[in-house]
């Protein structure tokens, strides 16, 4: 048998084509830190028919290229800011089993995304899901309603998995400064929406909500966003109250709600069950409160007052301060609008801010009393186990001194300037 000797020339071709075919067939050239660097538009292979893509809008996205039932084919992984280098390499691996083996690893894709929920199904879900643990069903409609309004015209309809941080910047920009509160408490919730979708499967990347507020400006100080009426300038605003003949249904409301330094909900949704006229309480259920714990109101002689002035007026009324809709309370707004018509510049929660102010520089009742007054939850856990009671007779005294305090006849009547 006579052996192959090959010619030292053709041995130099040889190697050279292999070399030639190792090179032009990479093994995970691609690293992260390489692909984060690539600026230049084009197609870098990173081997075995995956690629990173750069647009040039400068947008990154990774494809395969595989034979797929005798045919070249493309397949989009996704973008670079959903898709790290693992998890495309990870894909591209499981599309290319599926071509080996026959299958169509496109109409697998195609299979599975079909069962990705859009943005507006997910928060459903999402919403559906929390709601039925949520003790307070105002803010149960409070959270879908602003997705509703501010996110679902912009993404709605878009999948989970392609919505992406700008996406989140463009719902959020518009009302960041100008409605800073509703802008945080959107964001938060946008946030669960997402981190719903990564936990079901749905979204691979990162929480796209997580970056957006490296291009968002800074908020104003939020303590500042409660402007409160200093304690002295009280008892003149009550009484320029009690003289405005416009509404005096919201004018009553708005008294009651500075008298019993409650939150405007707790008013507004305030209905005769809950009054004890004879003991002069107040009970508020825990279903209405920030805390989800009953919380009793003292009230005051002038309340109790307020209160039969205002069952005069509608005996039959569920609510104790109806608006202008059978079977409905006043506007959530109303009391904000009084106060803007008589040229204050104020806000409504400011006032619990003026009876602390006032509770702590103008009497002697402890802190605790006054925290309790304003239904705030102890925050010492080894006090909270302690504390059973409610303090309820010391706050009736301290909410009758605040009562005449508010009453004070010798105030004058301020008009505040409107800018």
């Amino acid at each position: 048998m006579k052996s192959c000797t090959i010619p030292h020339q053709l041995w130099g071709e040889m190697w050279g084509n292999y070399m030639a075919d190792t090179r032009s067939h990479p093994q995970n050239s691609l690293t992260v830190m390489r692909a984060r660097s690539i600026k230049q538009p084009g197609r870098y292979g990173d081997g075995n028919g995956l690629y990173l893509v750069v647009d040039p809008s400068g947008a990154k996205r990774w494809l395969l290229r595989t034979m797929v039932q005798g045919r070249r084919r493309d397949i989009g992984l996704g973008g670079c800011r959903v898709v790290g280098l693992a998890e495309a390499r990870n894909k591209a691996a499981e599309y290319r089993g599926i071509a080996r083996s026959g299958g169509d690893p496109l109409a697998e894709k195609r299979r599975k995304l079909a069962i990705v929920p859009s943005f507006i199904e997910a928060a459903n879900k999402v919403h559906s899901e929390r709601s039925a643990v949520w003790k307070n069903q105002k803010h149960a409609k409070q959270w879908i309603n602003t997705i509703n309004k501010y996110a679902a015209p912009v993404i709605g309809e878009r999948r989970v998995d392609q919505i992406e941080t700008p996406d989140i910047l463009k719902i959020l920009a518009p009302i960041w400064l100008v409605k800073p509160e509703t802008a945080r408490r959107l964001k938060q919730r946008l946030s669960a929406v997402f981190d719903w979708a990564k936990a079901a499967g749905y979204l691979q990347g990162e929480n796209p909500v997580a970056g957006v507020t490296k291009g968002l400006p800074k908020q104003p100080d939020r303590k500042a966003h409660h402007r409160a009426m200093a304690p002295d300038d009280v008892p003149g605003f009550v009484k320029q109250l009690r003289a405005d003949g416009d509404d005096r249904s919201t004018a009553m409301a708005f008294e009651f709600l500075i008298l019993t330094a409650a939150r405007t909900s707790e008013v507004l949704e305030a209905q005769w069950l809950e009054i004890d006229l004879k003991n002069a309480v107040w009970t508020i259920p825990g279903a209405r409160m920030k805390a989800g714990k009953e919380h009793r109101v003292p009230l005051s002689v002038r309340c109790v007052e307020l209160l039969r002035d205002a069952k005069k007026r509608l005996p039959v009324s569920e609510f104790i301060f109806p608006g202008v809709k059978e079977g409905k309370p006043l506007s959530n707004m109303a009391f904000l609008m009084t106060l803007r018509r008589m040229g204050y510049v104020e806000t409504v929660h400011g006032f619990r801010s003026t009876f602390r102010d006032w509770a702590a520089e103008r009497t002697n009742f402890s802190n605790e009393v006054c925290e309790m007054a304003l239904a705030h939850t102890i925050k010492n856990k080894a006090e909270a186990a302690y504390r059973r009671g409610d303090l309820f007779e010391k706050r009736r005294g301290l909410m009758e001194r605040w009562a005449s305090f508010v009453a004070d006849e010798g105030a004058q009547i301020i008009k505040l300037r409107s800018n």
